[in-house]
């Protein structure tokens, strides 16, 4: 299938995936495919009304598998000019702007999805989201600047990612939590988790995007890595965790007309998050 989609799809850059390459990313895209449809079978195994973070679950799974999709057919990337290694002219290198699409979701999402069960306010619920948004998108711009400027976007980006780190590991952890606290521990293992994942990503984009030290197919095997783990494996972690807490002890609600009973439709209490 790699060789098909080469062939179908050319690389449009000097440095490019090879169909090694390709293989992997195929096998990451059919880990978030199956894994989608596993949680959506869960999804379907909850009672109504206790299926935010299953739901959740399930977008960052759908993007993930697009994404891959895309990538794995050697669709979604643009060559830009590396600025370390010319010897030989001006090789050009495959940078995949599908996979910051995917990021540009997934990241706010992931870190929604972990601080929605803490003590947190919307505002700082909001903020830190945007600064998820934020280290995307420097990543982004200085991936697509080929000269010494991209490192200033990486520089912003690390500052904000400075910021995440402080409301996962400290001030997350430091709340009232939602559930009487019996999340905390919980919390605790999926905060650092999600902290150290984000830690390696901007190691993984110094080394390739960056300064051109791994060959693309390194780079999508490392990443791919990366995904699998703070994606799939991480969401099936923690809705297992989840499910060991009553979901009412969270007092999420949905404050909408949903559900007609004996005829009628009833409303929902407002949700518990204070802005």
């Amino acid at each position: 299938m790699a060789n098909d989609a080469l062939n179908l799809n050319p690389p449009n850059a000097t440095l490019h995936i090879s169909t090694h390459g390709s293989d992997w990313l195929w096998a990451a895209f059919s880990i978030f495919a199956a894994s989608l449809l596993v949680m959506i079978a869960l999804d379907f195994l909850r009672p109504r009304g206790t299926r935010l973070f299953h739901q959740i679950a399930i977008i960052i799974l759908t993007t993930g598998s697009l994404a891959y999709f895309s990538m794995a057919s050697d669709l979604g990337a643009t060559p830009i000019p590396v600025e370390f290694r010319g010897d030989g002219g001006h090789p050009t290198r495959q940078i995949w702007y599908v996979r910051y699409i995917q990021w540009f979701i997934t990241f706010p999402l992931l870190l929604l999805e972990v601080l929605l069960t803490t003590g947190l306010s919307l505002s700082d619920i909001l903020t830190t989201l945007f600064m998820a948004v934020t280290l995307v998108i420097t990543g982004l711009v200085g991936a697509l600047i080929p000269s010494t400027y991209k490192w200033g976007f990486f520089t912003f980006g690390a500052a904000a990612l400075f910021y995440i780190w402080y409301v996962l590991l400290l001030h997350g952890s430091q709340t009232t939590f939602a559930a009487n606290g019996i999340f905390r521990r919980s919390y605790v293992l999926a905060s650092s988790y999600v902290a150290f994942m984000l830690l390696t990503y901007p190691i993984c984009w110094a080394l390739s995007e960056g300064s051109n030290v791994i060959t693309p197919t390194s780079e999508m095997i490392w990443y791919g890595i990366l995904d699998v783990i703070a994606g799939p494996v991480f969401l099936f972690f923690f809705v297992f965790q989840v499910n060991r807490v009553d979901y009412s002890t969270f007092g999420f609600a949905s404050g909408k007309f949903t559900a007609p009973v004996s005829g009628s439709y009833s409303k929902a209490g407002e949700a518990g998050i204070s802005a």
